[in-house]
């Protein structure tokens, strides 16, 4: 029996909180770890394919053709030289949002579709889109569970008490198994006392779920999107990468 992957949606609703920056550095940093990783871009940004150096607008198919047109996953990824795999994503994807609307089975598509994939991978990572839409949910109703990046700023909280309903809501209709695999506190700067009652605040909601590992902000983390590099491959000594390879030790160590 082969194993199967663990689906990790990487979700909040609220935008500008390191979601994708996230998504693409932990997937790298897992894959250099001897896992087989495939990351899903689930976000009509398409910034997790490009991240990885995927040119967006050369792109024949896309997980858009996946949802829409149940093209099969094997014939949409791509390979890339970060030994992660990757569904990409463009701008196609926005109209996924209107057309599932009256799709069958709208919101398991994406189940389906990464059914047929699973036991060639340890793990896959879904980047999620900042909005609560029919694209969040199809993440949801795949994943095992979710990862939250939450920022370390004074409105953190108000955008996870709209994913904690929306993932209450993904247990009750769709996927009665998802549980929420860990909480990483980003933008950290432990300067400031507002980060310190962020984090204190947060590990009052979440308590162990908290990853120890915190991401703060760095220069060579916001530079390494513009070259196609996650940041292990950027720049291999930087905070950005040590910080991110704690991190995919601790979501392996959990798994």
């Amino acid at each position: 029996m082969k194993n199967l992957a663990k689906i990790i949606a990487v979700a909040n609703q609220k935008g500008g909180v390191g979601k994708t920056t996230t998504a693409v550095n932990l997937a790298a940093c897992i894959a250099a770890k001897k896992k087989k990783v495939l990351l899903v871009d689930c976000d009509p940004q398409g910034n997790a394919s490009s991240g990885f150096g995927v040119e967006k607008s050369e792109l024949d198919k896309t997980i858009y053709h996946v949802l829409i047109d149940n093209v099969p996953v094997a014939e949409v990824l791509q390979k890339t030289e970060f030994k992660v795999d990757i569904l990409p994503a463009n701008i196609e994807l926005a109209g996924a949002e209107v057309e599932l609307v009256a799709a069958i089975s709208r919101e398991t598509r994406l189940k389906k579709a990464l059914d047929t994939v699973r036991d060639n991978y340890d793990y896959i990572l879904i980047d999620c889109p900042p909005s609560l839409g029919l694209l969040t949910l199809n993440s949801l109703a795949a994943a095992d569970s979710v990862i939250m990046p939450i920022q370390c700023e004074f409105y953190a909280l108000e955008g996870v008490a709209q994913l904690m309903k929306t993932i209450e809501l993904v247990r009750n209709n769709l996927n009665a198994n998802l549980a929420i695999e860990g909480v990483v506190m980003t933008m950290y700067d432990s300067r400031t006392k507002l980060a310190e009652q962020v984090v204190a605040e947060v590990k009052n909601s979440f308590d162990t779920a908290v990853y120890k590992t915190r991401i703060p902000r760095t220069v060579r983390l916001s530079e390494a999107p513009s070259y196609g590099q996650p940041i292990l491959y950027y720049d291999k000594k930087s905070k950005g990468a040590e910080v991110y390879m704690k991190l995919a030790k601790e979501v392996i160590a959990r798994g």
